[in-house]
């Protein structure tokens, strides 16, 4: 997927939730292997409440892939 559609792809209902998913697009996702790039596309796909849910902590996801890169973003923001 191009760099421009997951930008766009990252600007979300809730602020906090901008900054996180640009912040891992931005710093973590060009070196990411195909399997984290796929979990953080399936973030991409979720409605806010369950992704921002998932981001903290909250819940997991049935997805490993997506987990596993919501784990890492997680940690980026130090929670």
């Amino acid at each position: 997927m191009q760099e421009s559609r997951l930008r766009w792809m990252c600007r979300r209902g809730m602020k906090e939730l901008d900054v996180v998913m640009g912040r891992y697009l931005d710093s973590r996702y060009a070196s990411a292997n195909e399997d984290e790039k796929q979990g953080f596309i399936t973030l991409l796909e979720m409605p806010d409440p369950d992704l921002y849910s998932l981001l903290m902590g909250r819940q997991s996801s049935p997805d490993q892939n997506a987990d596993k890169v919501a784990r890492s973003i997680r940690n980026m923001a130090g929670r």
